[in-house]
């Protein structure tokens, strides 16, 4: 099991920032040591001292493939769920500055959080799904996969293009704008519509 992220994939997070807004998707992994299950706490890494949270929907592929047409894609992904990719921001600042890869900042143990999955129905709307992330009890972040630069199809396609796809990865699709600092004692709610999908606190 993989795990595939989508860097700037909501223009208003690109520009919150300052990054350029891509042309085509930015990827990046994690490995499957950095999955934190639904409801298990996480522990602050003592190597940051600017932990961001960053709320993002989340696909389980259902199906091996690669170079997937994008007519076919959705045949690829089966559930839904909604995850926190963890980003140790001084740190991937500081290997930006070098010109460094910054998996450091990005991959580290327990950095991605993935809540219960729903199933893709016909009936759902990928177009206009909307999700949010409470942060004690109060509106972190929301996003709707209209705002979306590329969409779940074409991001299947484009991954699959370059790294073959599993049943069981998971892809982190994007964090809309309202990313911000993490501290020990805080609690995280995040929901799809209205089902509260994942819920975790700080330790």
């Amino acid at each position: 099991m993989k795990i595939i992220c989508v860097g700037r994939n909501y223009a208003d997070h690109a520009k919150e920032l300052k990054n350029e807004v891509p042309a085509e998707p930015v990827l990046f992994m994690k490995p499957k040591n950095a999955l934190l299950q639904n409801n298990h706490p996480f522990y602050y890494p003592e190597f940051t001292s600017n932990l961001h949270y960053e709320c993002e929907l989340v696909l389980r592929v259902s199906k091996n493939g690669k170079h997937v047409q994008e007519k076919f894609a959705d045949k690829y992904y089966d559930q839904i769920s909604v995850g926190i990719d963890f980003t140790a921001r001084d740190i991937q600042d500081r290997q930006k500055a070098k010109g460094l890869p910054w998996e450091i900042a990005k991959a580290f143990d327990n950095s991605a959080i993935v809540g219960k999955f729903l199933p893709i129905t016909p009936e759902m709307d990928k177009k206009d799904i909307n999700f949010c992330l409470y942060k004690n009890k109060t509106l972190a972040q929301q996003g709707n996969t209209k705002d979306l630069l590329f969409n779940f199809d074409f991001l299947v396609a484009y991954i699959s293009k370059y790294f073959t796809l599993n049943i069981g990865d998971l892809i982190f699709t994007g964090t809309p704008a309202g990313v911000g600092p993490t501290e020990i004692g805080d609690s995280f709610e995040a929901f799809i519509e209205n089902d509260s999908l994942l819920e975790f606190s700080v330790k």
